[in-house]
């Protein structure tokens, strides 16, 4: 396994696996395998998406998993290189004249442009479920976003694939 391949992930990946196509009962050995990268150092998240997914799932299976399983693999965004990537990439935001500003306020106040800092700041692929949309105006989408500070950002199967895990 290579250590090029780092990867940070947002809250719609653990979201969607949980909800839908890698629910624990189904497929155990996705999370296996996202434990096992973890401790290799290719597979880390925010602890801005962990405060997003225990907001959202409250005592479910998900947010036991998180806090249980995966806790020590949320970094912190306190650090002053990511604040400093965090403060660049919400001033590109506010000055896009394409969104809204209800966009702009989302962005900011979402674990969305935490993420893209850290992935900026420390060379790590952004994992989410958005697609790239350059025409949105309602919405500041991560892959946006992640074009314009040149980070690279894949969904969940193009990780699995070149971390080649397998079930």
């Amino acid at each position: 396994m290579s250590s090029s391949h780092k990867f940070v992930i947002d809250t719609n990946v653990f979201i969607e696996a949980y909800n839908r196509y890698y629910s624990f009962d189904i497929a155990p050995s996705f999370w296996n395998a996202v434990l096992q990268h973890a401790e290799n150092g290719n597979i880390i998240s925010i602890d801005r998406v962990k405060q997003e997914i225990n907001n959202f799932h409250k005592d479910d299976e998900l947010s036991k998993w998180v806090n249980h399983h995966f806790a020590q693999w949320f970094e912190s965004t306190d650090k002053v290189e990511v604040i400093s990537t965090y403060r660049e990439i919400i001033t590109w935001a506010v000055q896009q004249d394409q969104y809204f500003d209800i966009a702009k306020s989302e962005f900011a106040s979402a674990a969305d442009s935490w993420l893209i800092a850290f992935a900026k700041t420390y060379n790590f692929t952004v994992v989410t479920h958005e697609q790239f949309h350059p025409d949105s105006k309602r919405r500041i989408f991560i892959p946006n976003v992640c074009h314009a500070f040149n980070v690279p950002y894949s969904d969940t199967f193009d990780m699995l694939r070149r971390l080649s895990i397998k079930f």
